[in-house]
């Protein structure tokens, strides 16, 4: 009861905090230079978090530029191999489950009775909405020592961008379970894929303190944040395969991947808080649309 009553203070203090000052804050001390204070930084960081350095191409945290630039460190790609099978999908990023499975009729588990809808996820877009209506999802918390790059589940080509304005609240466990619609509140950025077994969205999500999302096609798409949303459409659609990176995060957060009704299989191995990295084999295409 304690544990629940301190997970509910917190979550009330983060509607009073001024979020978007905070998260710019920290996106120019995580941009900064400074030798001595990038070092101390990144020196408290990787006293703070488990951070695996080793699987890093530069494995020495002081020959980073900034924060940022461990933040977004590059793998050393032996480390994650990606599934070999023909019609497997794989997990675009490290992190934990935070919740996987069916979509029911437009509504999205998020924790503890909790649901939220697809439209509302997608900025009230009905007709994107519909296709994911019956289909499938899955939600991943990356926490600050993961690697934050995204990559593609699967090949893909790009159809559309969208950028929906919104808070920024916390994403882990704790405020999860306290905060409804969390995700269908929170800044995000949406990617529309179609793919061989029809439209596919990858969600990223912003949280507190996150000082920026990019897409390799478009660059820093926030900051600068903006007070309404924009969508951005690609007549000639960008081409991205099976593992190849699509984003990543400046600090944060979560990815939210959506599938349509009847065409995949959740590997039955993969369960809530369950730990995942880039390029694991999270499921199948299902057999009927091989």
């Amino acid at each position: 009861m304690l544990y629940w009553g301190l997970n509910t203070l917190s979550s009330k203090l983060q509607h009073l905090l001024p979020q978007h000052l905070l998260s710019s804050f920290a996106g120019l001390l995580a941009n900064c230079r400074i030798p001595w204070l990038k070092n101390r930084l990144i020196q408290y960081f990787i006293w703070r978090y488990p951070i695996k350095l080793e699987e890093a191409l530069i494995t020495d945290p002081y020959q980073y530029g900034n924060f940022n630039e461990l933040f977004t460190r590059h793998l050393n790609p032996e480390v994650r191999p990606i599934a070999a099978g023909i019609h497997d999908l794989i997990s675009p990023a490290d992190g934990q489950i935070s919740q996987i499975g069916k979509i029911q009729q437009g509504q999205i588990f998020q924790a503890k009775g909790r649901h939220f809808t697809v439209q509302n996820l997608l900025g009230n877009n009905s007709k994107e909405a519909e296709i994911f209506k019956d289909g499938a999802f899955l939600t991943i918390y990356l926490a600050p020592e993961n690697y934050h790059r995204v990559h593609m589940p699967l090949d893909g080509h790009l159809s559309q961008m969208i950028y929906i304005p919104g808070r920024l609240f916390s994403v882990n466990a704790k405020t999860v379970d306290c905060i409804s619609n969390l995700f269908a509140r929170n800044e995000r950025v949406i990617a529309l894929f179609n793919t061989s077994i029809g439209r596919v969205a990858i969600v990223l999500v912003g949280a507190m303190i996150v000082g920026s999302i990019e897409t390799i096609w478009a660059g820093t798409i926030t900051p600068p944040r903006k007070q309404s949303i924009h969508t951005w459409n690609y007549d000639n659609p960008i081409y991205l395969k099976r593992g190849e990176e699509m984003g990543h995060f400046k600090l944060g957060s979560t990815v939210i991947l959506l599938f349509e009704r009847e065409t995949t299989v959740w590997d039955p191995n993969l369960t809530t808080t369950h730990a995942i990295h880039m390029g694991q084999r999270i499921g199948v295409f299902k057999p009927d649309r091989w």
